[in-house]
């Protein structure tokens, strides 16, 4: 009877490791399959959050997560190279997004060129045989170069050309002015996808460019090097762009100010040198006197009996008679004095 018991023991073992597919909810759970998001409305349970917090986390998870696999194994299937795959519905759950989702990219000019006159893009090869080496070569690649470097180890210099010329660096030349006009071309394209005005290649005209638009362009060109513009030459009666917008432009230009100076640069550091190791404050002469003598004021209206001094001015003076018209009176009758003053 022991071993049977211990049999059945461990077979019970063997089964609680193996949870049954069912759950029981005492609220639905609301399953969105398309975004592969359940979300769990039922409350949890203080008491087994207290006793033992990562078992009861782990159980709810598990019970979760297979009322997501149910619902996913509800929906029509299909074998792609020997896997089954569910196909996911449209998602019911608008989940926020901090910007808008991107629209179609636009065709660029060549794209819409090619376009129009049906010319479909063919696909290379990714080698090549080449007569002259007499091996295959990649098509692009590091590989490549080395594969021309070895096929044009030499280069023809033409009759009306100087016999002096390095054929290799002219080569190396144009090939770098291509990629330069190659990035050029991928700006366009960038500029004509966004839909800003820019201006045409060589003479900007009025219609291309008004006056304020080159000279903000100046201006920032100007305060696009390391030294944010400080030690570019101008020219006589040039003007600076101003406006809305043209600081933010600016390389810099939300930043403090720099700190490159005409000042030379040993002055400039033996200046804070002295302000550091300079202890003493500053102090202002004027000012002290001027607090002293406040101080000294307040304390004798204190001992006055806080009433301060009458200031002597135009109502000091003391009371006289009226001043008599011309030719009438005397100023202080019962005085004998000058006769009255004769008015113009």
């Amino acid at each position: 009877m022991d071993v049977v018991k211990a049999v059945l023991e461990k077979h019970q073992k063997e089964l609680d490791k193996y949870k049954p597919i069912t759950v029981e909810k005492h609220l639905e759970c609301r399953i969105d399959v398309g975004t592969l998001l359940i979300t769990d409305p039922n409350d949890l349970e203080d008491r087994q959050i207290a006793k033992n917090k990562e078992e009861y986390l782990a159980e709810l998870t598990r019970d979760n997560t297979q009322l997501l696999v149910n619902a996913i194994w509800e929906l029509p299937t299909e074998r792609v190279d020997e896997s089954i795959v569910a196909k996911l519905p449209e998602p019911t759950t608008v989940l926020p997004r901090l910007r808008k989702p991107p629209g179609v990219r636009p065709m660029t000019k060549w794209e819409k060129f090619a376009k129009e006159k049906g010319i479909t893009k063919k696909k290379k090869d990714k080698k090549t045989y080449d007569d002259v080496l007499d091996k295959w070569v990649p098509t692009y690649g590091f590989k490549h170069a080395e594969a021309e470097k070895d096929k044009e180890w030499v280069l023809e210099v033409p009759q009306n050309a100087d016999p002096n010329t390095d054929m290799f660096q002219k080569k190396m030349d144009l090939r770098n002015e291509k990629v330069a006009k190659n990035e050029i071309q991928r700006m366009k394209n960038i500029v004509r996808a966004k839909k800003v005005e820019m201006p045409r290649s060589g003479y900007l005209g009025p219609e291309a460019a008004s006056s304020n638009q080159l000279l903000t362009a100046v201006t920032v060109a100007k305060a696009s090097t390391a030294s944010v513009g400080k030690f570019q030459n101008k020219l006589p009666k040039e003007k600076e762009a101003r406006g809305l917008g043209v600081k933010e432009l600016i390389p810099g230009g939300k930043r403090k100010a720099s700190h490159i100076s005409a000042q030379p640069e040993r002055e400039a550091n033996l200046e804070l040198i002295k302000s550091v190791l300079n202890k003493k404050p500053k102090l202002n002469v004027d000012k002290a006197i001027s607090l002293q003598k406040q101080d000294e004021r307040l304390e004798r209206e204190a001992e006055a009996g806080n009433k301060p001094a009458k200031k002597k001015g135009k109502g000091s003076r003391k009371a006289v008679g009226k001043k008599p018209k011309g030719h009438q009176g005397q100023r202080a009758p019962g005085k004998k004095g000058q006769a009255g003053r004769k008015r113009r």
